[in-house]
């Protein structure tokens, strides 16, 4: 069953998309196999989640582009232009279901997406450490080191 096709901009033979997970490629072992120098061994794959094609970067040297913008990740719509390095194609296929949202890359920062950077209201309800106390008077200290105890913790 062909759940899709990618058609070359430039004229050729349409792709039929046959599998839900395609890996696309220099490497003879890819699904879609693109024998160009500026594309990668592993350049691209594209997966039909939900009734909706996704095409993901695997990390090319040349990157992928859908309708002319740079992309690691998005989602495909029917006619949109993908530019995998410089191979361009339309993908044609009928879409099930409801389109899925595209993902607002700006609306957090890396380090929010990483889950690295604590939200400002967990911030304030964070607790500093008490401070350190001063130890109780032992007769282990000389008088240098009491001076310099006292001078770190600020008595």
């Amino acid at each position: 069953m062909m759940l899709g096709e990618l058609i070359p901009s430039g004229g050729g033979d349409a792709i039929p998309l046959l599998q839900s997970k395609i890996l696309i490629g220099r490497r003879s072992s890819c699904d879609i196999v693109l024998p160009f120098p500026n594309v990668s061994s592993q350049h691209c794959e594209l997966e039909l989640l939900n009734g909706y094609w996704q095409i993901r970067d695997l990390g090319s040297r040349n990157g992928i582009k859908i309708n002319g913008e740079r992309v690691d990740t998005k989602w495909l719509h029917p006619g949109d232009e993908v530019s995998i390095a410089k191979n361009h194609f339309e993908i044609q296929y009928e879409p099930a279901g409801q389109a899925p949202e595209e993902e607002d890359v700006f609306a957090m920062s890396l380090l929010e997406k990483a889950g690295l950077e604590k939200k400002k209201a967990e911030m304030r309800r964070m607790t500093m450490p008490k401070a350190a106390r001063k130890p109780a008077t032992n007769q282990n200290f000389d008088a240098d080191e009491d001076a310099a105890m006292d001078w770190l913790l600020g008595d």
